[in-house]
């Protein structure tokens, strides 16, 4: 009876090349960037209500509180892991986009000018900076496929 050996998933060379991918892509400048204005923007989430003076509003206060904490920790706390980053990029649009509208969606009278205001440019800051966070790791695939696709060489069904 023969025995097969059987390699572990993490020496599998897709995901260790997926792995050295996410790598490079977390150490670019761009990928820096990003991180640390997000973690920047989830902060002023969170702290919006009592920075610009609408924390008299409970609900919105909380929905921002909450909503920036997740956000931070989504795209800002998380960088030594790119790939998962990188995955969760779209959960923090949706936080993005949930701060932007949160002002008429979250129960009481919270749609005053100043709740408006701030949570409008922060939610489409934080939407922008998350759906670049998952651009990131796209386009350094897209550049190494066509890399790699023009070094292949090229073959006709017909060649041997």
């Amino acid at each position: 009876m023969a025995s097969s050996y059987r390699a572990p998933i993490e020496e599998h060379p897709d995901l260790m090349e997926l792995r050295a991918r996410h790598d490079r892509a977390a150490a670019t400048p761009r990928a820096q960037m990003i991180e640390a204005l997000a973690l920047l923007t989830g902060l002023y989430i969170a702290a919006s209500p009592w920075i610009v003076g609408f924390s008299g509003f409970g609900t919105l206060a909380v929905t921002n509180l909450i909503a920036g904490i997740g956000y931070a920790l989504l795209l800002g706390g998380l960088g030594n892991s790119y790939e998962r980053t990188h995955s969760m990029a779209w959960a923090a649009a949706a936080i993005g986009i949930w701060t932007c509208i949160a002002p008429w969606v979250v129960a009481g009278d919270v749609a005053h000018t100043r709740s408006i205001t701030s949570n409008l440019i922060s939610g489409a800051i934080a939407t922008l900076l998350a759906m670049a966070a998952a651009s990131g790791a796209r386009d350094r695939t897209d550049t190494s496929r066509e890399r790699s696709a023009a070094r292949a060489p090229r073959t006709m069904p017909g060649d041997r």
